[in-house]
């Protein structure tokens, strides 16, 4: 006879089964897309449209691609309420928090997911 998962979680004393379901929950927290960050922080793609001043399409195409400049990437984690923080992590060293890009965002007057403007010279007569 087989035995399920649930069927152990379910025998487990009550503070091993809640230290179970935490660090599940912690487990899935810790990798999720980010139309899944947006919907666990409860916000539409209007919403985002809104607190990002662009366009609702515009917030999904940002979801949807896997390659985002990092100021990007900072301004939609900024607008949910949260820090993006990047982190290096080595199999023969402690994790290394990278600094100096969260400036990225702060310097960047851009719009989203768009090239910088170039400043043009004087014209040549």
């Amino acid at each position: 006879m087989y035995v399920t998962l649930q069927e152990i979680i379910d025998r487990l004393p009550p503070d091993e089964r809640a230290e179970v379901e935490r660090r599940a929950a912690e487990l899935i927290g810790e990798e999720m897309t980010l139309r899944d960050l947006r919907r666990a922080r409860e916000l539409t793609q209007a919403r985002m449209a809104e607190l990002l001043e662009i366009g609702q399409d515009s917030v999904s195409r940002l979801e949807q691609r896997s390659d985002l400049l990092l100021s990007t990437l900072s301004d939609y984690v900024a607008a949910m309420g949260g820090r993006l923080e990047l982190v290096a992590r080595f199999t023969d060293r402690p994790d290394v928090i990278l600094t100096g890009f969260a400036a990225l965002a702060d310097e960047d007057d851009a719009p989203l997911d768009r090239a910088p403007k170039r400043k043009r010279g004087p014209k040549a007569g």
